[in-house]
């Protein structure tokens, strides 16, 4: 393990709007704050999920592949219907229905899907799943990288860690388009922030497993991207 998976980040041009949707679409609590550039949402059962400010940001329209989602979010919820309504009246829009999920778009433009679990009346974060061109080797990045096991390989799909401990997977995509940030044309989307406690330690790890540095940084952050181009953080307290 090289650091622990501190936040999952989505880009949007209002990121205090983003924040408040998934808050009360899940329940979750929102971070008080003043900053309309980062804010965190704190689900109740550990994840992060932070909307990040991007003035130019231009949404995914999926499922066009000129315009990639880059990930998406699964949430669990009792009731399909009742899930998508509560979450049309906070800003979505309904893209599509399945037996067991439905897929809808948050007020950024993000892909999210609803998943049928009925065993739990709360809304639940499931986990993040990333678009890539081998789940496989993105699978086995990140295993290293976070420290959890790849628990599911399967045709063009794959998680690392356990369902119910802040699982990530990998979907495997045929026109695969990588981010190029920070450039808006080819926009990260979603990006992972890992929290180490030596970065520059951290940084010759993921350098050897295949991550690029992009010569970014601030002042508890530096950025790189993973094998599949996706912007990652290696972040300190």
């Amino acid at each position: 393990m090289i650091g622990t998976l501190r936040a999952v980040a989505l880009d949007a041009p209002d990121a205090r709007r983003l924040a408040a949707f998934y808050a009360d679409l899940g329940g979750w609590t929102m971070q008080d704050t003043e900053d309309d550039e980062w804010i965190t949402v704190q689900t109740g059962d550990g994840w992060r999920i932070a909307a990040q400010l991007s003035p130019d940001h231009v949404p995914p329209r999926w499922p066009d592949p000129a315009y990639p989602q880059q990930a998406h979010l699964d949430l669990r919820v009792p009731d399909l219907d009742a899930g998508a309504a509560r979450a049309a009246e906070l800003g979505a829009e309904l893209l599509r229905k399945n037996d067991n999920w439905y897929t809808l778009a948050d007020p950024a433009g993000h892909p999210f899907d609803l998943c049928l679990f009925p065993a739990k009346q709360e809304t639940t974060l499931m986990g993040v799943m990333l678009d890539c061109p081998d789940s496989g080797q993105l699978s086995a990045f990140y295993a290293e990288l976070l420290g959890k096991p790849v628990t599911y390989e399967g045709e063009g799909v794959a998680m690392i860690g356990e369902d119910g401990a802040h699982p990530v997977m990998f979907q495997q995509i045929a026109e695969y388009h990588a981010p190029r940030w920070p450039d808006p044309a080819y926009p990260q989307q979603f990006h992972l922030d890992v929290t180490v406690d030596d970065v520059d330690a951290a940084e010759a790890a993921v350098l050897r497993l295949g991550a690029t540095s992009l010569a970014a940084s601030g002042v508890n952050w530096r950025v790189y991207a993973d094998p599949a181009g996706k912007p990652f953080c290696l972040c300190w307290d």
